[in-house]
């Protein structure tokens, strides 16, 4: 593609409502999108989800598969991708969290067909991104996908999620603070293509969690929350979407993340390391790193190390790796990353452990 040609793919609807899977036939015949569907979801309560769709696809005429996967891994896509291709497959859904959604996303641009975004999890802001995070490649990033051409967020079902998961996908927002400000860095040290619109979009997600961060701290988050939380991270994933990467919503914070799960085997939920890679990017960056730690210690996001159940050595370490799980993206941590000796005293200021 020629370089100064900037695509921008972006999904032909968003709903976002109660009650709404009822509706997910009437939105893909209004879209001609097809009549073969295959339909990825996770093994638990999702699975019973994708059935309710899958009922409510068939009742109305269309032909429908469902299939299950337990992780997000070339293997799976691998299995998904010869199914899709049996049943001739011409739309493929994601109902589930991000494995399930990130299989069929990425299934779904290998295959050449659409793909459907129905997240019944908040924790991460792939619902509406042409981006999926897949284990068993080379480095532990995302990578390109298909962007969703539909997007279906019923909020009573997101609202019946694990509070830890809701938490999550506000640690997940917090990251666009800092992600921006890598950008930022990248453009003026290197000349980086930076995009005003689609950095101020970012944040404008995560300035929408901070705003109303009160609304997560009561122990059962009401549902005026969840749209709350639902809106910023589609709005976080179009943003990606009119990048054309991930730097609007992933920078030094998500490689601190990807280090932590490199060396501790993914200890706790993307959006829980996120948020401690969040305070340890912004207080490198000289911002204000104490009322984002307070804000998550507030509405029960981990903030220490102990609180994803590593240790502090494995803490250091990820820190002094972080600079190197994606080299090509320069960000605050730099080409050279942070000594062990500089790591051990940001845990020591920042109260990591």
């Amino acid at each position: 593609m020629d370089r100064d040609i900037h695509q921008i793919d972006l999904p032909k609807r968003v709903i976002v409502g109660s009650d709404i899977l009822s509706k997910v036939p009437n939105h893909i015949t209004e879209l001609s999108l097809g009549k073969k569907i295959l339909i990825v979801s996770g093994y638990s309560s999702t699975k019973d989800y994708a059935n309710v769709v899958k009922d409510y696809l068939i009742d109305d005429g269309l032909e429908c598969w469902v299939t299950h996967v337990d992780k997000a891994s070339i293997d799976e896509i691998d299995r998904v991708s010869s199914i899709a291709r049996e049943v001739k497959a011409e739309i493929l859904i994601g109902v589930g969290g991000g494995k399930a959604i990130d299989v069929a996303k990425y299934t779904a641009l290998n295959s050449g067909v659409k793909f459907i975004s129905i997240p019944t999890t908040p924790s991460h802001d792939g619902i509406a991104s042409p981006f999926a995070s897949i284990k068993g490649l080379e480095r532990p990033i995302s990578v390109k996908a298909s962007t969703p051409v539909l997007v279906i967020a019923d909020v009573n079902v997101i609202s019946k999620a694990p509070r830890r998961n809701i938490i999550a996908g506000c640690g997940d927002l917090i990251g666009k603070f800092s992600a921006v400000l890598d950008w930022r860095l990248a453009h003026r040290l290197k000349g980086e293509y930076y995009g005003e619109y689609a950095a101020s979009l970012a944040l404008l997600s995560a300035k929408h969690i901070v705003k109303y961060s009160e609304m997560f701290v009561a122990r059962d988050i009401p549902i005026e929350a969840i749209r709350v939380l639902v809106e910023a991270l589609i709005s976080s994933g179009i943003a990606m979407a009119i990048a054309g990467s991930t730097r609007p919503a992933s920078g030094s914070e998500h490689l601190i993340a990807h280090a932590i799960d490199v060396v501790a085997n993914y200890p706790a939920l993307h959006g829980e390391e996120v948020g401690i890679g969040s305070i340890v990017a912004l207080y490198l960056h000289g911002r204000n790193w104490r009322k984002v730690r307070h804000m998550l210690s507030s509405i029960g996001a981990p903030t220490k190390a102990r609180d994803i159940g590593i240790g502090k050595e494995q803490l250091v370490k990820a820190l002094t790796i972080a600079h190197a799980i994606r080299p090509e993206r320069y960000t605050i941590l730099g080409e050279k990353g942070i000594s062990s000796e500089a790591a051990e005293k940001i845990i020591q200021i920042l109260e990591l452990y």
